[in-house]
C-alpha cells in the first residue's frame, strides 16, 4: 500500500479499532512474577573493534521445532545467556555475570500483497503510539522504552562476534514537528498545504547493552532468543514512550494480532506501519507473515489490551526480521519474519537495564 490520504486515516484507525475493540473485550494484561536478575561480577573487557558489517538476512537460525529438540537450558546456562556487555560512549567496554533468582523459554520480506501503511504526515507519526519508533544510525529501527532509552534488535549493533563498525558513533534518531514558517498566506489554506513529512532530532547513545546468549558459541541453537539489545542515549526523549508487557499467547488472542512501526529502507524518511496475525509462536519467538523490509528490523512489536477500564498498548518483543529458519532440526530452511518476545526473564533484565535497580522490576504489568 502507498501512503494514506489524511481524510482516510482517522476512518481507517477508528475501523480498526473499534474491530479489535469489539472482541478484545475479556482480555486484560495479566500479571506476572518476574525473576529476580541481580548482578553478580563485572570484569574489564578491550575495546570492541568494530570491524562487523551489517547483515539483511540471518541464516541458519535454529527455530521453534528445532529448538523442541535441544536440551531445556540449566539455571547456569540461563545466567550465562543473560549475562551481559556494556559498550561505553569513550569506547570502554566491560561484562556483567547475571545471577538469577526464580520467582517461586528466497529472500521474502513482503508476502503476497504489500499490506503496509506509510505514515507519511508528521500530524500522525510524531504522535503516541508512532512516535515511539526510533531510527538507528546503523540502519535499523527501535522503539522508545524511557524516555532515555531504546530497545532494538542485538544484530543491529553486534553480528554475534564484532560490533558494527559505526557502534562507535552509534546515534538514535526520535521523529519532531518540524514547522514551516515565512510561507505567505497561501501556505495557510487547506487546499494548498502538503503533508509534512516528519525529520529526525538525532541524539548520542551513551552506552549499548547486549546479552551474551546474542554471541556466536555461547547459547548454540538458541541465539535467536537473545536478539536484542537496549541503547542509552545521552539526552532524554520529550516524546511519550511505551512500557514493556509480557503476555503468555499472543494466538490465543482474537485473530492473534500484532503491530508495529520502523523505517523499512524502500521508503526513506517515512515511518511505515503493518498489523498481521502471528502464524507460529515458542516461548521466546514469535513466527508471523507481517510485511517489512530491511530497515524495519528492531522495531517494536505490540498488542493493545485493556488496563483497568483503558486500553493499553506494551511491547511483547521485538522484530528481528527476515530469517532462513531451520524448522524441524533437519538442516531444511523456510523462510519467517520473525520477533523475539518478552519473556518474565528478559523483562526483569531489561527493566534492570533501565532503572539499575533489579527491586524495582519483580511484577510484570
Amino acid at each position: 500500500m502507498g501512503p494514506i490520504p489524511l481524510c482516510v486515516l482517522p476512518l481507517l484507525s477508528l475501523a480498526v479499532l473499534s474491530a479489535v475493540a469489539a472482541v478484545d473485550d475479556d482480555y486484560t494484561w495479566p500479571q506476572w512474577k518476574v525473576p529476580l536478575v541481580r548482578n553478580r561480577r563485572t570484569t574489564l573487557l578491550s575495546s570492541p573493534n568494530y570491524l562487523a558489517q551489517p547483515q539483511q538476512d540471518l541464516s541458519g537460525i535454529c527455530g521453534i521445532e528445532c529448538q523442541r529438540n535441544l536440551p531445556v537450558p540449566s539455571l547456569d546456562d540461563v545466567e550465562q545467556f543473560l549475562s551481559y556487555e556494556t559498550v561505553y560512549e569513550n569506547g570502554t567496554r566491560d561484562i556483567l555475570v547475571q545471577n538469577v533468582t526464580s520467582p517461586s523459554r528466497r529472500k521474502r520480506e513482503v508476502y503476497g500483497t504489500d499490506t503496509r501503511f506509510t505514515i507519511s504526515d508528521k500530524q500522525y507519526s510524531t504522535k503516541f503510539p508512532f512516535s515511539t519508533s526510533v531510527k538507528i544510525s546503523t540502519g535499523c529501527s527501535g522503539v522508545l522504552v524511557s524516555p532515555k532509552h531504546v530497545l532494538t534488535a542485538a544484530h543491529c549493533i553486534h553480528d554475534g562476534k564484532d560490533y558494527l563498525d559505526g557502534v562507535q558513533k552509534l546515534r538514535v534518531g526520535i521523529l519532531k514537528e518540524k514547522s514551516k514558517r515565512g510561507r505567505g498566506r497561501k501556505s495557510r489554506s487547506r487546499r494548498s498545504v502538503e503533508p509534512e513529512k516528519p525529520s529526525f532530532k538525532w541524539t548520542r547513545v551513551k552506552k549499548t547493552q547486549v546479552p551474551k546468549g546474542w554471541f556466536k558459541g555461547v547459547s548454540k541453537g538458541l541465539a535467536a532468543d537473545y536478539d536484542y539489545a537496549l541503547l542509552e542515549l545521552k539526552k532524554a526523549s520529550k516524546m511519550q514512550h511505551m512500557d514493556l508487557g509480557i503476555i503468555p499467547s499472543v494466538k490465543n488472542l482474537p485473530k492473534g494480532r500484532i503491530h508495529f512501526s520502523g523505517f523499512d529502507d524502500d521508503r526513506p524518511g517515512t515511518l511505515v506501519y503493518r498489523f498481521c496475525s502471528v502464524s507460529q509462536e515458542s516461548s521466546d519467538l514469535l513466527y508471523q507473515y507481517c510485511d517489512a523490509k530491511p530497515g524495519s528490523s528492531g522495531s517494536g512489536v505490540y498488542i493493545r489490551l485493556k488496563a483497568g477500564k483503558k486500553w493499553k498498548r506494551k511491547i511483547i518483543g521485538v522484530f528481528s526480521g527476515h530469517q532462513w529458519v531451520d524448522v524441524n532440526g533437519n538442516g531444511a530452511q523456510q523462510d519467517y519474519n520473525v520477533a523475539v518476545r518478552i519473556t518474565p526473564l528478559k523483562y526483569a533484565q531489561i527493566c534492570e537495564w533501565v532503572h539499575g535497580d533489579s527491586s524495582e522490576c519483580r511484577v510484570g504489568l
